[in-house]
């Protein structure tokens, strides 16, 4: 968790409002949203703004998530700065305009509170929903508190905006752990929070009359090859961009953020990479293990994508052992961030031995137990490289 929060000046919020008062600050022109657990507290708390005439945001109640995506891409490319909020099966019923959004370079961005997808019915977290729409063309960023969840939803504005990146951003926080757990956090004021991200400059607006556009015209083999390149480039061009914009952002905050975060990497020999909120349990575990002599470590991953390859290289090359934790899995296939790190070490001229760990399913807890396990596998060298373990998973 960032530590340099000043708590004279904090206010103790749950990660929700947290959010929720971000979008404040940004006051977007239109917000479309549909409830669904545990996102609802974000719009609700940013419902109340609207109605209490805090934002001139046009609220839009719809009927469904597929809706509120395609109402954000209407706004988005009418030339309105736009966001929504969704989590799980509202993600997974957005799927097909999410692919829209990227494709229209249309930079709408929509926190996701990460929650189980379906079925068996389950409202708790885990990185499923998110994971889903990884390859869709949006930037990921993910949270571990409610700091960084507020902090990351000011930041993808400027980045999604920014003339040579103009891609959507998801801004993951996960789901009752951050969304309805309260934290201390230091909202910046309004007036820093609409300097920094400044007046949206629309690019090829619809309702420029005197500069005719279309917007999602059917797009052959001609031309659609093209296209997807372009969106490539851009994906590639964040990573140039970002750096900038968390500059920017340290300037008026004091809080620095990067594509990753090590932790006590110094000398590590035994290394752990994660997302989200599993972090703080892991930096309390490295702690602890630092203090047995252990030589342990922490790389936090803050953008899953576009992923941060030359960071994870940097960090990562000549250590002993390296232990990725995905709260995700896929089928038939190895857990997509141990998939992803895996394939970034293939060129580190010394590759270190790696496990893969599943763990926090549907929810379930993930204890300082577990990831010392994990830890002591690899210091005791039981990792295979082609087997993929579970934590706090019953026998």
């Amino acid at each position: 968790m960032l530590t340099n929060i000043d708590l004279k000046k904090a206010q103790a919020v749950t990660g929700a409002e947290a959010v929720a008062n971000a979008m404040r600050q940004i006051e977007p022109h239109v917000v479309a949203a549909y409830p669904i657990t545990p996102q609802t507290p974000i719009v609700e708390y940013f419902a109340k703004f609207v109605a209490d005439g805090v934002v001139r945001t046009e609220m839009i109640p719809v009927e469904s998530e597929h809706s509120a995506m395609s109402a954000v891409v209407g706004a988005a490319s009418a030339g309105a700065r736009a966001m929504t909020a969704t989590s799980a099966n509202g993600l997974a019923l957005m799927h097909e305009i999410v692919y829209i959004a990227a494709s229209l370079r249309l930079p709408i961005v929509m926190p996701v509170v990460n929650r189980a997808l379906s079925g068996p019915i389950n409202i708790h977290c885990d990185h499923s929903d998110a994971m889903a729409e990884r390859d869709s063309g949006w930037i990921q960023l993910y949270a571990e508190s409610n700091q960084e969840a507020y902090d990351l939803t000011i930041l993808a504005v400027k980045l999604a905006e920014n003339e040579n990146v103009r891609l959507p951003v998801m801004v993951n926080l996960d789901g009752f752990i951050i969304s309805h757990g309260v934290e201390p956090v230091e909202f910046l004021p309004d007036e820093k929070v609409k300097e920094f991200i400044g007046e949206l400059k629309p690019v090829y607006p619809l309702l420029d009359t005197e500069h005719p556009v279309t917007y999602g015209p059917l797009d052959l083999y001609d031309y659609y090859f093209e296209h997807k390149r372009q969106q490539i480039e851009a994906m590639r061009y964040a990573r140039k961009v970002f750096p900038k914009v968390a500059e920017e952002f340290y300037a008026i905050s004091g809080r620095k953020y990067d594509f990753v975060e090590p932790y006590r990497m110094e000398d590590a020999e035994y290394v752990m990479v994660a997302l989200g909120s599993t972090n703080s349990t892991i930096k309390y575990v490295v702690d602890w293990m630092r203090e047995e002599g252990h030589k342990v470590g922490l790389l936090k991953i803050w953008m899953f994508r576009p992923f941060p390859k030359e960071q994870v290289q940097q960090y990562l090359n000549g250590r002993k052992a390296v232990v990725v934790l995905d709260r995700s899995t896929s089928f038939g296939a190895e857990a997509p961030l141990y998939e992803a790190v895996k394939s970034a070490l293939y060129e580190a001229s010394a590759r270190p031995q790696m496990g893969s760990y599943v763990y926090g399913l549907g929810g379930r807890d993930i204890l300082p137990e577990h990831i010392r396990q994990a830890f002591e596998d690899a210091i005791e060298g039981n990792l295979l490289a082609d087997e993929q373990r579970y934590l706090g998973l019953r026998e």
